[in-house]
């Protein structure tokens, strides 16, 4: 997997995850936004992660 492909299935999961969390009731207001700060950092350092994960593989 390039990092090109990581990062759009990175940002597509991401992306879904949140859709999901807005679209139920359950989830107060305070922790939607408190979980999309730490995917919006997660999606940031997307290039650490790949690259972290690629030399666990190596």
């Amino acid at each position: 997997m390039t990092e090109k492909e990581f990062d759009d299935k990175l940002v597509e999961t991401l992306d879904n995850f949140l859709l999901s969390m807005a679209e139920s009731p359950e989830v107060e207001v305070e922790k939607f936004y408190n979980m999309t700060c730490l995917l919006e950092n997660l999606r940031f350092f997307s290039p650490v992660l790949y690259s972290a994960i690629r030399n666990k593989e190596a």
